[in-house]
């Protein structure tokens, strides 16, 4: 299996893409995030982390390869366990990813379903139906990609882990965010996740420490 190629960005289509590698072009299926990121790359060097599969019945002799590219290996990863979702599939699942998959990831591990709803393909019964099998198991893609947002953005590891442990304790993902940086404006000297989480439920309960 080809899980990564890099090489000349020579077209980008709404959905897919052309990458020349050598004297090879291969055609990538994109999510539509990925699309937007490498919009103004033509002509570039891009690097993509790839899964392969076949389209088509097995039953019927006519099976076609396509591979699908991700920006990074977490990505890919991400996708694996979305499209294990019953109902979802491959091109499903591509064409409802137009959003960066941080924001999905999070709006699953929040039970968010009218997030979810707003993404192409996926109506109310599937998002329920995503929550209900992945809810739990995406923290890593939505902490380490919320840090990096424009909520959040520059969070320390220990207040990332901070807020690993506020969502597993029920937490909302943005009131726990808006409560770390709240405690650390105010108390800087604060730089462990075992400091800062019962400073984050002083606060939130409005109890000065």
């Amino acid at each position: 299996m080809i899980a990564r190629i890099e090489g000349k960005l020579i077209k980008l289509d709404a959905d897919a893409c052309l990458v020349q590698v050598g004297e090879v072009g291969y055609e990538v299926m994109l999510p539509g995030y990925c699309v937007s990121e490498l919009s103004g790359r033509i002509g570039s060097e891009i690097t993509l982390c790839t899964m392969e599969y076949y389209e088509g019945a097995p039953g019927g002799g006519n099976l076609i390869p396509r591979m699908v590219g991700f920006l990074n290996a977490g990505e890919r990863d991400f996708f694996s366990k979305y499209i294990s979702v019953k109902g979802m599939g491959i091109k499903k699942g591509l064409r409802s990813l137009s959003v960066p998959i941080a924001t999905i990831a999070a709006a699953i591990e929040d039970g968010d379903d009218k997030t979810l709803m707003s993404l192409p393909s996926v109506g109310k019964r599937m998002s329920q139906q995503i929550i209900a099998e992945l809810k739990g198991k995406l923290q890593s893609f939505a902490v380490g990609a919320e840090a990096a947002g424009s909520v959040g953005a520059g969070f320390k590891p220990f207040q990332i882990e901070a807020l690993e442990i506020l969502i597993a304790w029920g937490e909302k993902r943005t009131e726990a965010m808006e409560l770390i940086e709240l405690a650390c404006s105010r108390y800087p000297d604060i730089d462990s996740a075992e400091a800062l989480v019962p400073l984050v439920y002083r606060l939130k309960h409005g109890v000065e420490a």
